[in-house]
């Protein structure tokens, strides 16, 4: 990635053009001046923030479909949150709560949870369900995502 990667700030959404080769280099926002980057999942909704994220960021996303009531969710979310340590900054993590955001779990036909999906610039790139252990997950990830992070 030698060209401007396009990266969405986790705090105030707003859309950063920062150079492909300094995305290592803990890059903070142009507007809020906060890390980009923060080794934690981003939490999304429903609203306009989740296509920004979703859909105006150069580095794919993984999503965490997942509900409060879900033993299995409960299990994956340590799992999930130490995954951004090491993903981060070639992949954003983020995460979904379906009972609350319905439209977002419709729309991409999430049917049984806890649903990961990896998309790039709003389209599916790949998609796993059920709890995994973090080395698994890394490698899912990293293997699902290995075009889009050397584009």
């Amino acid at each position: 990635m030698s060209e401007p990667v396009q990266v969405v700030c986790p705090h105030c959404d707003t859309v950063n053009r920062v150079p492909g080769p300094r995305l290592h280099e803990a890059p903070k926002c142009g507007k809020c001046h906060q890390q980009l980057f923060e080794g934690r999942p981003v939490n999304l909704d429903d609203s306009a923030r989740f296509s920004k994220h979703v859909g105006q960021s150069d580095i794919p996303v993984l999503i965490d479909f997942w509900a409060t009531w879900c033993g299995p969710c409960h299990a994956m979310a340590p799992v999930f949150e130490q995954a951004t340590k090491e993903l981060e900054p070639d992949v954003r993590l983020a995460k979904v709560e379906t009972d609350a955001n319905q439209q977002l779990a419709q729309r991409f036909g999430v049917r049984s949870i806890p649903t990961l999906l990896l998309v790039r610039r709003g389209r599916e790139i790949a998609r796993t369900t059920g709890a995994m252990p973090l080395q698994q997950l890394i490698a899912w990830t990293r293997e699902n995502a290995k075009d889009a992070i050397s584009a």
